[in-house]
């Protein structure tokens, strides 16, 4: 029997907003079933074949943010799962910048070697500085990894007895061409040491051969096919949101939009509310509702484009770890709290691993949404996470209109200190 909700997507030239945030919710794996045991290998490879790409970041005032996107599709699981996947063979992810600093399948290497070539324009100043200035330290630098790797940057650092002059970011001469190296492909993340650093190995024994064989596509061919794995993550977005997601350059992506409209990949929708021309994927889906009850990390792609977040979400959402503490209006480390297919609150969590406590620096009600509903799913979310992480207790909520009502849930969960 045919799905109603199907037919109709594929007949339909325009979407409710209800429609679009569906859709976008089942893109990025929220409609997906929950695995009922520990989940395994094939769980993560959905994870990824959804979102095409996670983000790293080295924050970790409650868990590293490449591990919250799974966690908040799949629930609890073993974070080996994904270090496996990515650190030890057979590999099926690697570091590279995608969105920003990223895990990658393995399969999308060729996909951007586009951006490995352009390194020298395109990479961060002090690196392309140091490729431009002393090329022969460069070539020295990647002769130390060829010889010793995989190693950390304070390990080359050693090795080159050089005292560090970059002090906004902190990064040596060493680091600068590690990580110029990085960016053209040459050398690559072997590893992440106990302290997050990376151990940095030439790229050939790191990579599986089947994919160093690959043929480098031509540059518009990559284009395409990022743009598509893009509108697949996003089920539907606005031409800059899909050129967003693997930062992709203005005049290829929009050549790339225009023949995956013409193939029949991209077709172009309205969506109410939205003053920009939507592009729906051919294979979206449109689920009749999401059960979805999960915190969604800073660094989701879920919520990356903030604009497109709020269109959809009615959800004004800005990061503020970089705000100083005085002028914060939620906290240092926000997490929307996804239920059903809306972001109805949002939370300041930090682990204190040391008291094994999950505190809760503060908690807020988007407007309109129902506390009786909000409070308990939240403090459920809440459990779970702490139990993920190995947190023994909750603390109650510090600050914000949520809190009262959330302490309560909390204290008939018994998470509460």
């Amino acid at each position: 029997m045919s799905d109603p909700a199907a037919s109709l997507l594929a007949m339909s030239d325009s979407l409710s907003l209800s429609q679009a945030r569906r859709i976008a919710l089942a893109a990025q794996g929220f409609a997906d079933r929950r695995p009922t045991g520990t989940p395994g290998r094939a769980h993560l490879r959905r994870v990824v074949g959804r979102t095409g790409v996670i983000q790293m970041d080295s924050v970790n005032v409650l868990q590293r943010a490449h591990y919250l996107p799974l966690f908040s599709r799949l629930g609890a699981y073993p974070t080996t799962l994904l270090d496996n996947a990515a650190y030890r063979r057979p590999r099926e992810l690697f570091e590279y910048w995608g969105h920003a600093a990223s895990l990658l399948p393995v399969t999308l290497q060729p996909l951007l070697r586009w951006r490995m070539a352009r390194a020298r324009d395109d990479a961060w100043g002090g690196m392309r500085r140091i490729a431009t200035e002393r090329p022969d330290f460069v070539r020295w630098v990647r002769d130390e990894v060829a010889e010793k790797g995989p190693v950390t940057a304070a390990e080359v650092e050693q090795d080159a007895r050089r005292p560090k002059t970059d002090w906004g970011w902190n990064w040596s001469e060493a680091k600068h061409a590690l990580e110029y190296l990085f960016w053209c492909g040459e050398i690559s993340a072997a590893t992440r040491d106990g302290a997050f650093a990376r151990r940095y190995d030439l790229t050939e024994r790191v990579l599986p051969k089947a994919v160093l064989d690959t043929p480098t596509p031509s540059d518009a061919d990559a284009y395409r096919e990022l743009m598509r794995i893009s509108a697949a993550a996003l089920g539907v977005a606005a031409d800059v949101e899909l050129r967003d997601y693997f930062r992709l350059p203005v005049e290829g992506a929009r050549r790339a939009v225009a023949e995956l409209v013409e193939e029949g990949t991209l077709r172009p929708v309205t969506v109410a509310g939205w003053r920009r021309r939507a592009y729906l994927y051919a294979d979206a889906k449109l689920p009749r509702k999401i059960n979805a009850a999960t915190l969604v990390s800073p660094f989701d792609p879920l919520i990356w484009e903030r604009d497109r977040t709020e269109r959809l979400f009615d959800f004004f959402y800005r990061i503020e770890i970089y705000v100083p503490a005085h002028l914060r209006v939620h906290g240092y480390y926000v997490l929307p709290f996804l239920l059903g297919d809306g972001l109805v609150a949002r939370v300041d969590l930090k682990a204190d691993r040391r008291a094994g406590v999950l505190r809760v620096p503060g908690a807020w009600l988007e407007p309109g949404r129902p506390v009786a509903d909000v409070a308990p799913a939240l403090a459920r979310a809440l459990g779970d996470l702490a139990a993920w992480l190995e947190l023994g207790e909750i603390a109650p909520p510090e600050a914000g209109d949520l809190a009262p009502a959330l302490a309560a849930a909390l204290r008939r969960s018994g998470g509460t200190v």
